[in-house]
């Protein structure tokens, strides 16, 4: 269903406010120093549509740690720098375990279940990696962020990224075992300090909705891929963009979309918007919570679903 602007801000102001007032906010990612002192009182969401102004509520200009919304980025790159023969190494299935799971790796034999649970975006990251330094290619991913969003002011957070890096021993785990099979071409300390760096984008609910657009496809949106990567990308976003969690997020919002443990949501409604929210605490599967019931109640609220 396509809504006005003028139907949507009365909906996105109400989605701010009950969120502000509700008192399960979920646990910040604690696990991660840097993340672990985010004020989770924080709510942000912003609806970007193609050739139209930005719809925003709450906190949607405060700048957060994307996280694992980072690994759509990356996927489009890598698909771009090597198309299909990235799943050779990675799957396309969804995962039905934790995004940091080392038996499902186990199990598989060193080909990760797909590309956004850490493993499979671990190769992902290494794939745009070979051939180049760590600092290129964390430019290119920058710039590609940057031209998607149209705003040059999105940058890395040092201090998220060193936090990473000190604290990912299970990645680091990850990532040898993937050495271990053959599947991992940069030493893994290369790759990790690119994907710990990936990770730590600073970007606004804002920004982040305005960077998704290029998903949303249809004549005004960014063409920064094709129509048959777009159509890719959003499926797996669907299968697996929220762990396992995926099948709950499908059921609940019945829309592609990627969590990452920062609090943030980029969710992509085919032919109509970019949406992105905000809140740090976080459910049980690794997602934001209010994030989670806010897009269920924008999608209850103005009929999007790709299964209508």
């Amino acid at each position: 269903m396509q809504l006005s602007p003028a139907q949507l801000q009365p909906i996105l102001d109400e989605i701010a406010a009950r969120a502000r007032a509700t008192e399960d906010k979920g646990r910040v990612a604690d696990y991660i120093p840097e993340l672990a002192g985010v004020d989770p009182d924080q709510f942000a969401v912003a609806v970007a549509m193609p050739g139209k102004p930005i719809l925003i509520a709450g906190d949607a200009h405060k700048p957060f740690s994307i996280q694992s919304v980072s690994k759509v980025f990356t996927l489009a790159l890598a698909l771009g720098k090597v198309g299909d023969q990235l799943w050779q190494r990675v799957g396309r299935e969804p995962s039905g375990q934790a995004f940091d799971s080392v038996v499902l790796l186990e199990q598989e034999k060193g080909r990760p279940r797909n590309p956004f649970i850490n493993a499979g975006a671990i190769v992902t990251t290494d794939t745009i990696l070979d051939g180049s330094t760590p600092r290129e290619t964390l430019g290119a991913l920058l710039r590609f962020i940057r031209a998607a969003a149209n705003d040059d002011n999105i940058h890395y957070n040092e201090s998220v990224a060193q936090s990473e890096i000190a604290t990912g021993h299970r990645n680091f785990a990850l990532a040898h075992y993937l050495l271990s099979h053959g599947n991992l071409a940069n030493a893994p300390e290369l790759t990790l300090g690119t994907y710990f760096h990936q990770c730590a984008i600073e970007m606004t609910c804002a920004q982040l909705a305005n960077a998704g657009l290029f998903l949303v496809g249809g004549p005004e949106a960014p063409r920064m891929v094709s129509d048959d990567r777009i159509r890719r990308i959003n499926a797996l976003m669907m299968t697996c963009g929220h762990y396992d969690g995926s099948g709950d997020y499908a059921y609940r919002v019945g829309l592609p979309g990627k969590s990452g443990v920062g609090g943030g949501i980029l969710t992509i409604v085919p032919g109509i918007a970019s949406v992105a929210v905000w809140s740090p605490g976080l459910n049980r599967y690794g997602n934001s919570k209010l994030g989670t019931e806010a897009m269920q109640m924008l999608a209850e609220n103005t009929g999007w679903s790709v299964f209508l």
